[in-house]
């Protein structure tokens, strides 16, 4: 089982996630996007860098917004640094 974060250690983390908050036991932020191709270039993209973590999002696409809600599923559906660290890797996908 995976260790939650403590509150302190969310905050601190979402400082360096701009956008993001802390949304019913999850880390959550929706990006908007000029298009839906946009934003669904950004999913395929980002669903790359969840595969490889082997940590996947809980996330919606409505024409150009895509919601994300991350949490950990074995840390009883806490935030976790597997969360902190998907979510940088999805803000580091927006910036290339």
């Amino acid at each position: 089982m995976v260790a939650p974060l403590s509150a302190d250690e969310i905050q601190r983390a979402l400082t360096g996630l701009p956008g993001w908050v802390l949304e019913r036991d999850a880390l959550a932020k929706t990006f908007q996007f000029g298009s839906f191709r946009a934003a669904l270039a950004f999913m395929v993209r980002a669903g790359f860098e969840a595969e490889e973590l082997n940590h996947h999002p809980e996330w919606t696409n409505v024409y150009h917004r895509v919601s994300v809600r991350l949490n950990t599923h074995d840390a009883g559906g806490k935030v976790t640094a597997k969360d902190v660290a998907l979510a940088q890797r999805f803000e580091r996908v927006m910036t290339e």
